[in-house]
């Protein structure tokens, strides 16, 4: 089969691999019909993840087919349509059990293991280890193009952005980074029916997107940020502040947003140290949380995408084929000079 092949930073190759195969009775074995390229994906090639080593099949995200089953396997069938989540959980150990699986001691401490400790979804087909627990079968109402955007975006700004920053009806909410993942918070905020979102980036393209995407309001990020978001909150800043790009100034200007008492949900993927004024932040009585996703949330997503709640599809901007892999990549990479958000890449 064919699979995008890490080589080492700045490297990849699609290439011709061994097929994907059964090698434990819980697996499945999945034909690829859909994935998609993560921001995560970016920082391997860059060489930030030191635990992705040379010929690694990258991805962690899919929607496909179910064509092999392990013979412990009782919850899918030859045939099902399925998506493949970023986090592969036991189900049994106490992290799972904490409803952490993001932190699955089965399979070796850290539930992402797709395109990072085994073989990812950017290939033909895709070995899924402990099936009955990780898979979720896609209702007939849902496209793949929607289904997609549930393995890993749209659950990181739910579950680490709007449930972890705690957004309650009534609520002001300042997003701090509009791509994928900060859109997917400020889709997911009417859930918890905030009253307020304020997106807050440097591209115009995505501000307009985050306008569409359900923010009742748009700050062009630069000098006057934090007085512009001040003054759209009668002086006091946001209840909620969701950093979603991962740089230490964003942190800080995320910090800089909310209100006393108020909570600073982190997002981003930080590669380097920040400094905190913790000598400010203390005595405002904030709460800054960060994490993985868990991917708990898919199944209440996958509720509401099936009902038109939340409109999945609007996350993809491009679409290409397994063939222009590297196509996809120069697109993602560049993705404001492209006006990018989420691209889905498919067989044919």
């Amino acid at each position: 089969m064919k699979a995008l092949v890490y080589h080492g930073p700045g490297q990849k190759a699609w290439e011709d691999v061994p097929d994907a195969a059964i090698q434990e009775p819980t697996d499945v074995v999945v034909r690829v019909d859909t994935t998609t390229i993560c921001g995560t994906d970016l920082h391997i090639l860059h060489g930030d993840v030191a635990a992705v080593t040379d010929g690694r099949i990258l991805g962690h995200e899919a929607v496909g087919t179910v064509t092999e089953v392990g013979d412990a396997v009782k919850g899918f069938a030859v045939g099902d349509r399925v998506l493949v989540p970023a986090i592969t959980k036991c189900g049994r150990c106490e992290y799972c059990q904490r409803g952490m699986p993001s932190h699955c001691q089965t399979v070796g401490g850290i539930g992402w293991i797709f395109g990072h400790l085994i073989d990812g979804t950017q290939a033909e087909s895709v070995r899924v280890p402990y099936a009955d627990t990780s898979l979720y079968t896609v209702p007939g109402d849902v496209t793949n193009e929607q289904a997609i955007f549930l393995a890993d975006s749209l659950p990181t700004g739910y579950e680490v952005g709007v449930l972890a920053g705690q957004v309650r009806p009534g609520d002001t909410v300042a997003v701090v980074g509009a791509g994928a993942v900060g859109l997917s918070a400020i889709l997911t905020t009417g859930l918890w029916g905030a009253s307020k979102v304020i997106a807050i980036d440097t591209n115009k393209f995505r501000l307009d997107k985050a306008l569409e995407f359900g923010a009742t309001d748009a700050v062009e990020a630069g000098a006057s940020t934090v007085a512009d978001v001040i003054a759209l909150t009668d002086g006091l800043g946001v209840d909620v502040s969701i950093e979603a790009v991962g740089y230490p100034e964003t942190l800080l200007t995320t910090a800089s947003l909310v209100r006393p008492g108020g909570t600073i949900a982190n997002i981003g993927v930080h590669g380097v140290p920040v400094e905190l004024p913790m000598q400010e932040m203390w005595i405002q009585n904030v709460t800054l949380t960060m994490g993985l996703v868990d991917t708990v949330s898919i199944p209440t997503l996958l509720k509401m995408v099936a009902s038109g709640r939340i409109p999945a599809e609007k996350m993809g901007t491009h679409t290409f084929t397994f063939d222009q892999m590297d196509d996809a990549y120069d697109v993602f990479k560049n993705a404001a000079s492209n006006s990018a958000l989420k691209v889905v890449i498919t067989p044919a």
